[in-house]
């Protein structure tokens, strides 16, 4: 079995999942690594080789240090980052978000996939959603090196239905919204790169993506105890 491809698409989602947390390090000095492996993977044959958004990031090393990058995070995504977290757009009810908060952690679980360690995150946040597909990946590259040919159908089929159910149906929409909250800048770009390599890599798995669209979103509403209705302050 060639374990390339899943090795290679590894390398990329360990990319996204890294960058789209608080920097800690310029991640934007790797970006122009990635072009050898889109090249590998043959995801550039469906863009532009200059698409605009990884043209961005292969160039954004030169304008951004890494305060620079950490006050445009901050700016990006606030305080909170709740454009980060899947079920906090377009899940109209409270119980919708916990039925899906537990479908994702049942599917972390099946793979032995933990949250815990250094940096401590919900388990819908963008980034260990993507952190999710770099260790399935992986998982599939040691089941074919070992000759596990069930495990690569599991690993495999797995990720095209984490793609399907979850990650890919909501990528699109939190790039859009990244868009029209903040300016152009590095986040926007990566998250237009992260959305159109989610798309072409379900498209490699077989998974049907149906995006969530935009203008039917709402806000996940906050429970009533914590709503402005009951603030004394409000009286």
């Amino acid at each position: 079995m060639n374990t390339d491809v899943a090795f290679h698409r590894a390398q990329v989602y360990r990319f996204l999942a890294d960058a789209f947390l608080y920097p800690t390090e310029n991640w934007l000095e790797d970006a122009p690594l990635l072009m050898d492996i889109l090249l590998k993977l043959d995801v550039l044959q469906s863009w532009d080789l200059e698409f605009a958004p990884f043209a961005t990031l292969r160039g954004a090393a030169r304008i951004w240090d890494l305060p620079a990058l950490q006050t445009e995070h901050r700016r990006a995504f606030g305080l909170t980052g709740s454009l980060c977290y899947e079920t906090e757009i377009g899940l109209p009810h409270e119980f919708h978000q916990s039925q899906e908060l537990a479908d994702i952690a049942g599917f972390y679980r099946a793979f032995g996939f933990s949250m815990g360690g250094p940096v401590r995150e919900r388990p819908d946040h963008l980034a260990a959603e993507l952190e999710f597909m770099h260790v399935l990946a992986l998982k599939e590259v040691y089941a074919a090196q070992n000759e596990f040919v069930e495990a690569v159908g599991i690993c495999a089929d797995a990720q095209g239905k984490f793609l399907q159910d979850h990650l890919g149906k909501w990528i699109d929409l939190f790039a859009e919204a990244l868009s029209r909250s903040a300016a152009e800048g590095p986040y926007v770009a990566l998250a237009r790169f992260a959305a159109e390599f989610v798309q072409a890599d379900a498209r490699r798995l077989g998974a049907k993506l149906e995006p969530r669209p935009l203008g039917d979103s709402q806000p996940t509403p906050l429970p009533v105890e914590m709503s402005c209705e009951v603030c004394p302050i409000a009286e």
